[in-house]
């Protein structure tokens, strides 16, 4: 097991003074994602709250619908990372074999992996209609709470973060050095939570595949603290979502979509 965090020492120049000091900084290890005996990716995320990594990278990446079809057998920890060993049904399995993947996966790119440009930016799907909407008190209120439920950021400051609001009530926060690392270790959490999510927060911009990720499991609202780019808009507006970028309490944009 590695900690998602690390101390290393350095030295702090400050105009003209010097001191060593101790830094914490965040930790970045390959997790290689294997379903069935296959290896599918390989990211690079903080070796934190994997199993919900597992779970959520599975659904939001469509290779399963539900929560009950994914079984985490093992973490296998090496000197060179871990991997996460799955099963899935053999009929998803089937689909995943006609998928074209590499096997690596920069920390920062949702897209890693897509080995062609036609596979590139797949089909979103559309939010239910009627699926919950939260106000604008509810939104600052959001994003408020997630600024206070960083641990890993705040000891290195290098770490993003995602929240997931669920019908039955929960705030589920999850933190990557990655940003779809942490939306997909919060879907897991709610999912394996039981619960349903509806709204996602992300501390990052807002990409492509930060909507695409959140449209996959149902949610009708993402906000995010920095500007969305135009597909994540011009998808968000394809699945019939509310996407709404610069969330810095009191103020936000809305791009596209209607608050409750």
């Amino acid at each position: 097991m590695v900690s998602a965090t690390a101390a290393v020492a350095a030295r702090r120049i400050d105009g003209a003074a010097a001191r060593d000091i101790t830094e914490t900084l965040a930790v970045e290890t390959p997790v290689a994602m294997h379903f069935n005996g296959l290896s599918h990716a390989v990211m690079m995320a903080t070796p934190a709250d994997l199993e919900d990594f597992g779970l959520g990278f599975a659904l939001t990446e469509g290779i399963v619908r539900r929560a009950d079809e994914l079984k985490l057998l093992e973490q296998n920890w090496t000197p060179h990372g871990v991997a996460l060993n799955m099963r899935i049904p053999e009929v998803r399995f089937a689909l995943l074999e006609t998928r074209e993947r590499n096997l690596a996966g920069r920390t920062g790119c949702g897209l890693c992996g897509t080995s062609t440009l036609e596979a590139a930016i797949r089909p979103v799907r559309h939010v239910a209609a009627g699926a919950p909407r939260v106000d604008a008190a509810a939104l600052r209120a959001g994003m408020e709470r997630l600024a206070t439920m960083q641990p890993y950021n705040e000891a290195s400051g290098a770490v993003h973060a995602a929240a997931l609001l669920a019908t039955d009530g929960g705030f589920f926060v999850r933190e990557d050095v990655g940003r779809h690392n942490a939306i997909d270790k919060a879907v897991g959490a709610v999912m394996r939570a039981g619960g349903a999510p509806h709204t996602l927060l992300v501390t990052s911009r807002a990409s492509y595949e930060v909507v695409h990720k959140a449209a996959e499991v149902g949610c009708s609202l993402v906000a995010a603290i920095s500007a969305p780019t135009t597909l994540a808009l011009r998808l968000a507006t394809e699945a019939g979502m509310t996407l709404i970028g610069w969330a810095r309490p009191p103020r936000f944009t809305v791009y596209c979509g209607a608050l409750a």
